[in-house]
C-alpha cells in the first residue's frame, strides 16, 4: 500500500513523502491517526495543493522575518543597571528586558525568541541571538551600562 505522510513517522519517512507500507500497518495505524493518507486519487491531489499552499505562506513569513532580522541587525539597545565596584550586577538582564527595550523601539517580540545561554551578570556589550522564524536568527547588540 502505498500512502503520503501528513507528519514526519521515525523510521519510516519526512512528512510529504510517499512510502510504501504493510496494508494493515496503513489501514489500522497511519490513516487512522491522521499521520498518512492513501497515495493516488482525489486526496493526494487536495494534499499536495495544501502543501503547496503551506509551502507558499511558510516562504511569505520567512522573507518578512529577513527583513526584521536586518532591521534588528542596525539596532542596538541600552540597558541602565544598578552595578557593584567590579562591575557585577545587581541582579541580570533577562530576555524579558531585552524584549522590553525592543518593544520600546517598535520591535514587537516575544520573549522566548531571545535565545540567551544564560542571564547578563555584568556591564558590558553582548550579541543576543533572536529566533526570528525556523530558518531565520536575528542578532540585536546590547550595551548593560551603570545606572
Amino acid at each position: 500500500m502505498d500512502v503520503i505522510l501528513l507528519q514526519d513517522v521515525e523510521g519510516l519517512g519526512k512528512r510529504g513523502e510517499t512510502v510504501k507500507v504493510a496494508g494493515g500497518y496503513g489501514r489500522n495505524y497511519l490513516i487512522p491517526t491522521r499521520r498518512a493518507i492513501q497515495a493516488g486519487g482525489a486526496s493526494a491531489n487536495i494534499f499536495k495543493e495544501a502543501e503547496r499552499q503551506r509551502t507558499s505562506r511558510d516562504q511569505k513569513t520567512q522573507r518578512a522575518a529577513e527583513k526584521v532580522a536586518q532591521d534588528l541587525s542596525k539596532v542596538s539597545i541600552t540597558v541602565p543597571m544598578q552595578a557593584g565596584e567590579d562591575d557585577k550586577l545587581f541582579g541580570s538582564v533577562t530576555a524579558s528586558h531585552i524584549a522590553e527595550h525592543l518593544a520600546a523601539q517598535g520591535f514587537e517580540l516575544d520573549k522566548r525568541q531571545i535565545e540567551l545561554e544564560e542571564p547578563l551578570r555584568a556591564l558590558g556589550v553582548y550579541t543576543v541571538k533572536i529566533k526570528l522564524h525556523s530558518e531565520v536568527d536575528g542578532k540585536v547588540k546590547v550595551w548593560v551600562v551603570k545606572e
